[in-house]
């Protein structure tokens, strides 16, 4: 009896391991670039627990990688419903936002997201990246330089974010730390066209 009962716990132990590997991680899935089926995960865990959070945010990081920019701002805003603390979800629901070209409703909840995370949490660069962005789009030059120099010093090896740092000095009128951020951008990627071409620019500027 007891060589049976050693058998049966042995099979059962392996039998949930075997289900476990089994069952596709979204996060994984995410992260390995597979949004739609990310998405289809994570919405077969939120039927089967509706406050489950964590599937929440994975959804909606898949829904804004996907482009599903609508969708992902309305399930940020359901999720939110039921964790109006969590951090995730205000970056998450502020770039769905941005996406969607609402820049005030994107600058309140960067600012949002800003104020009540950890000053190393992941996102905080992409935050000040995105406000960069923002202004730039309404032509707030200044604003978008403070922004856009936040956004470096938290991350400072983004070929992409010195090019518009140095955009947005240039924009400004501070064409010396243009050339900085310009030139900067380049030592990162020296094929960065656009960082090429704005320090051209700015250097004719200081002849």
């Amino acid at each position: 009896m007891k060589k049976n009962t050693l058998l049966f716990a042995l099979f059962f132990s392996l039998s949930v391991g075997l289900f476990a590997q089994s069952k596709p991680d979204a996060l994984v899935l995410y992260r390995n670039g597979n949004y739609p089926e990310a998405i289809k995960i994570c919405e077969q865990e939120i039927a089967a627990n509706p406050r489950n959070i964590d599937s929440y945010c994975v959804l909606c990081w898949s829904l804004v990688r996907n482009r599903q920019y609508a969708e992902a701002e309305l399930r940020s805003t359901e999720a939110r419903q039921i964790a109006p603390g969590d951090v995730r979800l205000m970056e998450v629901l502020a770039e769905a936002k941005y996406y969607q070209g609402k820049n005030n409703e994107a600058i309140e909840m960067f600012r949002t997201y800003i104020a009540n995370a950890p000053a190393n949490a992941a996102r905080i660069g992409n935050a000040y990246y995105y406000l960069g962005e923002i202004y730039i789009r309404q032509g707030k030059y200044q604003h978008a330089d403070i922004a856009m120099t936040t956004a470096v010093y938290t991350e400072p090896l983004v070929d992409l974010w010195w090019t518009r740092c140095g955009y947005a000095r240039e924009m400004a009128g501070s064409y010396p730390s243009a050339l900085e951020a310009y030139s900067k951008a380049l030592e990162l990627n020296s094929s960065q066209g656009d960082a090429a071409r704005g320090k051209e620019r700015v250097t004719a500027r200081l002849r």
